[in-house]
C-alpha cells in the first residue's frame, strides 16, 4: 500500500491492517493476548471506537477471539481463519506468495475440470463462441489475463454451480496480478492459445469429458510453470500494486 493510500485509510481499516501485520510478523504471536484497548489504541495510533470495529472484524474472520471479561486472544490464523484470512494474507505479506500460490493452484486445479465439464454439458455453443473470439486477442499479458478470467467466469456461470464463483471471485484482484506476471513469461501466451483451441474443439463437438481433460492438462501445466520459477523471480512479481477500481491492469 502506498503512503498516499495509507493517508486515505479509514481509522478502522488502518487498525485492522496494523493488527494483521503485527500478527503475521509475530508482534502479536498466536496464543498470546492483545494489549488492553487503551494501550493498543495508542500503540496503533487510532481511536478506541475504530479499534473495536477492527477487532470485531478480525474476530469474525478468525484472527482473534474476543473473550468476555478477558483480554482478546490471538489465534493461529492458519488453523482458525476463514477465506478472508487468505485474502488478507495475500495482500499483506508478499513473502507468502511462493508458499500460498501453489496451494491455491492445487485447489483451483481440482475445481476447474469439474465446472468445465458441467459447462460444456449445458452450454457448449456459448463456450465455443467465446473461445472463437479469442483468436484475435492482442499479444500482451493484460488481454490474456482478462481473457482467462472471463473464460473461467463463463464456465462457472454455465456450470450452474454458483459456489465455484463465490470461491474464485474472492481472489479476483490477486488472480489478475498473478496472471499479468504469468503471461509476461516466454511461451505462456502460446500455450494459452493452444489450450483455448483444444477447449474450443471439445466444446464445438460437445464433448464435456474431453473439455474437462483439456482443462486438467492446462491446470497441471500452470502448476508446473509455477514450481519451476526461481524464488527471486517470484519476489520480483508485484502482487501489491494498486490497479484501478475494477481490478484490471493495463498491458
Amino acid at each position: 500500500m502506498s503512503d498516499k493510500e495509507k493517508v486515505r485509510e479509514k481509522a478502522s481499516d488502518r487498525a485492522e491492517r496494523l493488527l494483521i501485520e503485527g500478527i503475521i510478523d509475530g508482534t502479536y504471536p498466536a496464543e498470546s493476548d492483545l494489549p488492553g484497548e487503551r494501550d493498543l489504541s495508542k500503540e496503533l495510533g487510532v481511536g478506541r471506537p475504530a479499534l473495536r470495529e477492527a477487532v470485531q472484524r478480525l474476530s469474525r474472520d478468525g484472527w482473534l477471539t474476543i473473550q468476555q471479561g478477558k483480554p482478546t486472544r490471538v489465534n493461529d490464523y492458519l488453523q482458525n481463519g476463514n477465506a478472508n484470512v487468505l485474502i488478507k494474507l495475500l495482500h499483506s505479506n508478499i513473502t507468502l506468495a511462493s508458499n500460498v500460490v501453489p496451494n491455491l493452484l492445487e485447489v483451483w486445479a481440482l475445481m476447474a475440470p469439474a465446472y468445465t465439464r458441467s459447462a460444456v454439458e449445458l452450454a457448449a455453443k456459448e463456450i465455443a463462441g467465446l473461445l472463437f473470439g479469442y483468436r484475435g486477442l492482442a499479444e500482451r499479458p493484460g488481454p490474456y489475463a482478462r481473457a482467462q478470467w472471463r473464460l473461467h467466469g463463463t464456465l462457472i456461470e454455465a456450470s450452474g454451480n454458483p459456489i465455484y464463483g463465490l470461491i474464485l471471485n474472492s481472489f479476483y484482484d490477486f488472480f489478475n496480478r498473478l496472471a499479468i506476471n504469468y503471461y509476461a513469461m516466454p511461451g505462456t501466451r502460446a500455450e494459452a492459445r493452444i489450450f483455448w483451441e483444444l477447449l474450443y474443439n471439445a466444446a464445438l463437438q460437445e464433448e464435456p469429458l474431453k473439455a474437462a481433460e483439456v482443462m486438467d492438462e492446462q491446470m497441471k501445466l500452470i502448476q508446473t510453470h509455477w514450481r519451476l520459477l526461481p524464488i527471486e523471480r517470484i519476489d520480483e512479481m508485484n502482487f501489491t500494486r494498486p490497479n484501478g477500481k475494477d481490478g484490471h491492469q493495463s498491458g
